[in-house]
């Protein structure tokens, strides 16, 4: 399974082999560096990595997916050719089996925890995991979040496994040595080894929320899931992706830091699912001339943009025009680091937002909200026209509201809608929110309304009546 992203260069997500992380200390403590000095005085990663390979597992998966056929009833497109091309409805879905593999890691050895990319098991009806030993077990899916495209598995009357411990990766540092496992086009377990080239990449369109380690250790197609480890064989990342304008690799790959993993797998663990919290803010990359502007003279930061009526920062007194420089003490680089930070704090969690204004810093306290106030559901969307129905939306954190999910059949697919469209405006107005939704529809009660939308890239409308 490969997940592409098609700009100057393609960005891979790496699904063909699993590797699984760990949140228990079931293990021994693998050896430090001094201890990987074997054979005299050749330094050697095998001491460590015989520890550490048990704890890495391929992933296999099996399901459906549908393949684009007319979304309009086979009656109307025989008395109405074209019609659906007329109104953008595009084709109707088909399902189609499909079979992938991927990587994952362990976590916890008590209770049969394995993490992995969301990519590698999305759309499964089967997944099965084998472990180093050969050995195979069914897993459930405990739970899932694709904003960072994480998933946790639970393997199936699972014994004597052995885990991988997850390190700080706050504490990592560019020159790091890093050691990729996984399994690449389905050969086997495969080592290799690099370096941490850089941290907190985003603005790569890979996930919803980026903060990647990126690493030059070699990863391939079927690396998704995999680990990537310290030389003291703790977990610092999930190798998620590579850049690759060929399709190979050429050193650039990215993985999702661990601290991500811990806060991630842990909420789903104890909700089935991540209840993220929301600051209420959007915004964008500060650079010098946005800084010198506010008088800020220094290169680090989030501008914020707008801020959400009645959001906790909203309530903290957060202003357009701040510029947030750290979250709880903890120095804020860019606005997509904002995001990623935030995207590791629970909804009603209280967080120290410094933001400078003014010639001035200021610490303000923040309730964060929970992001269940910016979703609706299927059965809820009618409410905001009948059109809708049958169509689930939650606010985008880039502005606009995206839909989340379109059920097979219902209107809202009839009137050509697709999961992961972006709304961005109706008729000549723009929205931002689905408050913004709702209040634009209502004003053009009785009316026809053109609804902008970006899909993968590229402006069209929809009419609705």
């Amino acid at each position: 399974m490969l997940k592409k992203i098609r700009t100057a260069t393609a960005i891979i997500a790496l699904s063909s082999a699993a590797v699984f992380s760990t949140i228990n200390t079931a293990n021994a403590s693998a050896p430090i560096l001094g201890d990987l000095l074997a054979k005299g005085n050749t330094p050697s990663l095998a001491p460590m990595l015989k520890q550490v390979l048990p704890g890495v597992v391929n992933i296999s998966v099996k399901g459906k997916k549908d393949v684009q056929g007319f979304s309009i009833p086979d009656e109307f497109r025989f008395m109405f050719p074209g019609m659906g091309d007329a109104f953008g409805l595009g084709e109707k879905p088909q399902q189609r089996e499909f079979r992938a593999l991927g990587s994952g890691v362990i976590i916890s050895a008590d209770e049969a925890l394995v993490v992995t990319n969301n990519h590698v098991i999305d759309g499964a009806d089967e997944i099965k995991v084998q472990l180093s030993d050969s050995r195979e077990f069914n897993a459930k899916l405990i739970g899932r979040d694709s904003h960072t495209d994480l998933a946790l598995l639970k393997l199936e009357n699972a014994k004597n496994l052995t885990q991988i411990d997850m390190a700080d990766s706050d504490n990592l540092e560019v020159g790091d040595f890093a050691i990729a496992i996984g399994n690449p086009y389905g050969l086997g377990q495969t080592v290799t080894s690099g370096i941490v080239s850089a941290l907190g990449r985003s603005g790569l369109n890979i996930e919803n929320i980026e903060n990647f380690i990126q690493t030059d250790a070699a990863i391939n197609s079927g690396n998704s899931g995999g680990a990537l480890i310290d030389l003291n064989g703790k977990l610092i990342g999930i190798n998620t992706a590579i850049m690759a304008p060929s399709g190979g690799n050429i050193g650039i790959g990215f993985a999702i830091p661990a601290n991500m993993v811990k806060t991630v797998t842990a909420q789903i663990l104890k909700f089935g699912e991540v209840k993220r919290g929301l600051l209420g803010v959007q915004g964008t990359e500060l650079n010098a001339d946005l800084a010198n502007s506010f008088g800020y003279d220094q290169s680090t930061g989030a501008f914020v943009n707008e801020v959400i009526k009645d959001s906790g920062a909203d309530k903290a007194g957060i202003k357009s025009g701040d510029i947030i420089t750290a979250i709880n003490g903890k120095k804020v680089k860019s606005f997509a680091a904002l995001r990623a930070e935030i995207a590791t704090q629970r909804a009603g969690n209280e967080i120290t937002v410094t933001v400078f204004r003014d010639g001035k810093y200021k610490d303000l306290k923040v309730k964060l909200s929970s992001d269940e106030n910016q979703k609706l559901s299927a059965k809820k969307s009618q409410e905001i026209s009948p059109a809708f129905a049958g169509a689930s939306f939650a606010n985008s954190d880039k502005g606009g509201i995206e839909v989340t999910d379109v059920a097979k059949g219902s209107v809202a697919s009839m009137f050509g809608l697709r999961k992961g469209d972006i709304i961005t405006g109706v008729n000549r107005q723009d929205v931002n929110t689905l408050h913004d939704l709702k209040t634009a529809l209502n004003k053009e009660k009785g009316k026809i309304s053109a609804i902008r939308i970006n899909r993968n890239g590229t402006t069209l409308y929809i009419t609705l009546r």
